[in-house]
């Protein structure tokens, strides 16, 4: 492992932040609100250079054994 690259590391999944125009949709097919889903801090490492802020959605994709996990985190101060 890279200490100079740790968030190219395996075990850190991939954060990506999702589009204003698709989160209705993501909201909708999870029948949920962004108050009632996780939250992650916009410090935290996962998140750096991504340009992430309050209140954006953040979909993390897991590479389990049996295939890909997706979560959503809303983007917390």
């Amino acid at each position: 492992m890279s200490l100079e690259k740790p968030l190219e590391h395996v075990l850190v999944p991939k954060h990506e932040i999702v589009a204003k125009a698709k989160v209705p949709d993501i909201l909708s097919e999870l029948r949920a609100t962004l108050d009632m889903l996780p939250k992650i801090k916009f410090s935290d490492p996962a998140l750096a250079g991504a340009g992430a802020k309050p209140g954006d959605l953040v979909k993390i994709t897991r590479n389990e054994i049996v295939g890909e996990n997706i979560f959503y985190r809303v983007v917390i101060k």
